[in-house]
């Protein structure tokens, strides 16, 4: 029986190279607008049930970290909404996804993909909250909507909170994490949410770069621009997701922001702060440490002993978004970074990383940020 391997969907990258064999299966990752970035994968295999797959991703050695490939499992679902790992190797340059489909039509992907019609089911639930707004910031490069949710009214007390994600559209696992913050965020039941909802104005961007994410890029917009390197001096023209948003937060102000994202290598959840920014008020990184302490009370799955190296004070990169917003507005700034393949201290065979876990992992935010509330006021004077 024939087999198809096609990538023509939403947030879809693969080139096939050979598909004559099911067990001798060439591929090729297709590169970012720019050239420079390349390690989302996602394509939808027909016709191999009960056959024995054998998929050689062959430029996987000149991805943008090819470190993330150690250790890494493949994910793969049926239904596309149940994703589970399958067998994966990498050697020579080369990643081999090894599977036997039980079903007709089986998906493959780098991380679940968090699809656009589904970010659109997510604004939908959002905006029936009676405490909830919706606002389109402007428009991409490739026309879509940039959509900004606001929970609750400013009135000059509430404190200011931003949570922002996927500046790097190939890090799916960003808006799966704030699906699950939203979700608690929005529950008239919960009485963490009603208080914080009472102290603080929530700004959420769930999807910065909607282009990026149609398109099946790992880092880069349209334009080819990483986002996350735009901070210091976005344009309309290069990097209008970057330029809308920035905007936005100086009309209202910040007093915390939570950039999500995903860390190819790495195996853990961590948090990256300004370290590096020079003459930071004292609140900012204390407010970041009881963030951190915070949160691996209320969530085993998030640990501090990993994560990257803190930057000398005065050598920050102020073109990333967590060290201008910190550097610009004095608020407790920081990265949140998730791993594509499993978390190491608490893994699972079967799911590895996954959206259920991201979920999670974002209602335990709130409870983060409800104990540092004392110390964001206090820091308003």
């Amino acid at each position: 029986m024939s087999f198809l391997i096609s990538r023509a969907f939403d947030s879809g990258n693969i080139e096939v190279i050979e598909a004559s064999h099911p067990e001798a299966v060439r591929l090729s990752i297709v590169p970012d607008e720019g050239g420079e970035h390349f390690q989302w994968f996602h394509f939808r295999v027909v016709g191999a049930r009960d056959q024995a797959l054998n998929m050689a991703i062959e430029n996987a050695g000149q991805a943008s970290y090819p470190k993330g490939w150690e250790g890494y499992q493949a994910c793969a679902s049926y239904d596309r909404e149940t994703w589970f790992r399958v067998p994966t190797s990498y050697a020579d340059g080369k990643l081999v996804i090894a599977h036997r489909p039980a079903h007709d039509a089986v998906y493959y992907a780098y991380f679940a993909p968090y699809s656009q019609e589904r970010h659109r089911d997510l604004i939908a639930r959002s905006v029936v909250h009676p405490a909830s707004r919706l606002e389109v910031l402007g428009r991409t490069l490739d026309g879509r909507d940039l959509d900004l949710l606001q929970l609750g009214e400013p009135d000059g007390h509430r404190l200011n909170c931003w949570v922002i994600a996927r500046q790097h559209p190939g890090e799916s696992m960003a808006e799966w994490l704030v699906e699950g913050l939203l979700e608690r965020l929005l529950d008239t039941h919960d009485p963490l949410s009603r208080k914080l909802l009472a102290e603080a104005v929530f700004y959420v961007v769930p999807n910065m770069n909607p282009d990026g994410s149609r398109r099946g890029h790992l880092r880069t917009n349209a334009a080819g621009a990483n986002l996350n390197r735009e901070w210091a001096e976005p344009t309309m023209e290069r990097s209008p997701e970057v330029y809308l948003v920035r905007q936005k937060m100086r009309q209202t102000g910040v007093d915390f922001c939570l950039d999500v994202h995903g860390d190819e290598a790495l195996p853990y959840n961590f948090i990256a702060g300004p370290d590096g920014v020079a003459d930071l008020p004292n609140h900012v990184l204390a407010g970041r440490d009881a963030f951190e302490a915070a949160l691996v009370r209320a969530s085993p799955d998030f640990q501090t002993e990993h994560g990257y190296p803190k930057a000398p004070v005065g050598k920050a990169n102020l073109t990333m978004a967590t060290n201008h917003i910190a550097d610009h507005f004095g608020a407790v700034s920081m990265t949140l970074e998730q791993p594509f393949k499993d978390n190491a201290n608490l893994p699972d065979g079967i799911h590895g990383w996954s959206p259920a876990r991201c979920r999670l992992l974002g209602r335990a935010q709130l409870d983060a940020l409800h104990a540092i509330v004392p110390l964001l006021r206090q820091a308003r004077g």
